[in-house]
């Protein structure tokens, strides 16, 4: 962040998520107005996974507050220097002028909600616009409208050295934001995967394969190209259109580039040799494969029929049939479905379950359920 002439505290999307949701928790708990922490900038590659963030940011306050979480998105891009300000109209007897306040910046007040306001592209905005922006992050004014006292303000862009659509940010804006630098990171994107029901090819590819999570090269001119935005375009492809790989072969190329989506096709082809996941579930206990790879692909099922059966009678006798496959394995599997919320009580029943948590578990519970 050279054109700034500052430096940059870098942090995966999942650090960034813990210690903004912690902080922003910390000062609601503790009555604290939540102006008084400073709007956060977050700096990042296209697709890398910033909105998705503060939007996992919104839903941690949620969850530890029990306060609703009202998240209004700003593209500042698609915006002129008149539209945050509001339309200008005369007053009742005709002498001066008011401004209209945008609809956008209608926030519900009140002790139970919380208002995030994301200013995002801002970097792509254009300067005149970023000026307007200066009111919104020092006096958290728009115009002559006051931000309700519920209000958290962040700001999301790309950097100027990625070569996307973006304007180097004046100091004085700059200067009046706290700087975060995004940076990929496979483990965090992946869980999130688990908690957002991506795709178990798309998951099980990634976990094996974490080096084709993030290919940003500013330097090539290929529009297509992979980032956790658009495997997650690619999961929405499998999931809700077909899981033929083959068939979907053009659109997950038009998605992710020629390359990643053919290591994806030719990686999917495990998936026809695995055991049938509802007969695990059922209770069944087929002879689990020995090749890593085959290993991945059958981790991904479990946790995606986990995910999409959470109240199934059959996660018992998942947790069983997992306990007898390879030590890391049985540890990723274990760690993936205390992700997913509404099983952690179910699992802290089952013997098998309880027996690896007691051994080698606790490292991996972030949450403290057990």
């Amino acid at each position: 962040m050279s054109e700034l002439g500052i430096n940059f505290s870098s942090v995966t999307v999942g650090e960034m998520v813990d210690r903004l949701s912690g902080a922003y928790v910390a000062l609601l708990r503790a009555g604290k107005p939540l102006k008084s922490f400073p709007p956060v900038m977050l700096w990042g590659a296209p697709g890398i996974g910033k909105s998705q963030g503060v939007r996992a940011i919104a839903k941690r306050i949620a969850a530890e507050t029990g306060k609703r979480v009202n998240v209004t998105d700003v593209r500042l891009l698609l915006f002129n220097p008149v539209d945050l300000r509001g339309i200008p109209t005369a007053n009742e007897d005709r002498t001066l002028a008011v401004w209209l306040k945008p609809k956008i910046f209608q926030m519900e007040e009140g002790e139970g909600t919380v208002n995030l306001l994301l200013l995002d592209e801002i970097s792509a905005a254009p300067p005149s616009v970023q000026a307007a922006a200066y009111q919104i992050t020092l006096d958290r004014t728009v115009g002559e409208h006051k931000l309700p006292d519920n209000c958290i303000v962040l700001a999301a862009g790309n950097r100027v050295t990625d070569r996307s659509v973006a304007y180097a940010m004046p100091k004085a804006l700059a200067n009046r934001l706290c700087h975060l630098e995004l940076v990929n990171d496979a483990e965090s994107w992946h869980r999130w995967a688990v908690r957002a029901g991506i795709h178990r090819i798309v998951l099980g590819f990634l976990e094996a394969n974490p080096e084709w999570l993030m290919e940003f090269d500013p330097q090539n001119e290929d529009l297509a190209f992979p980032t956790p935005r658009s495997w997650e375009m690619v999961s929405h492809i499998l999931g809700g259109v077909s899981e033929n790989v083959h068939a979907m072969l053009p659109l997950i190329v038009g998605c992710v580039g020629k390359d990643a989506a053919y290591e994806l096709f030719t990686w999917s082809e495990i998936y026809g040799s695995l055991p049938d996941v509802e007969e695990i579930f059922a209770g069944a206990c087929p002879m689990p494969p020995q090749k890593p790879n085959a290993l991945f692909a059958l981790s991904s099922m479990i946790v995606s029929y986990a995910w999409e059966h959470r109240a199934s009678d059959g996660i018992r006798n998942a947790v069983k049939y997992v306990y007898r496959l390879p030590h890391e394995f049985k540890n990723r599997i274990y760690k993936d479905l205390l992700e997913i919320g509404e099983l952690r009580e179910l699992l802290s029943n089952i013997r098998e379950y309880d027996d690896w948590f007691a051994r080698s578990g606790r490292e991996w519970d972030r949450y403290g359920v057990c």
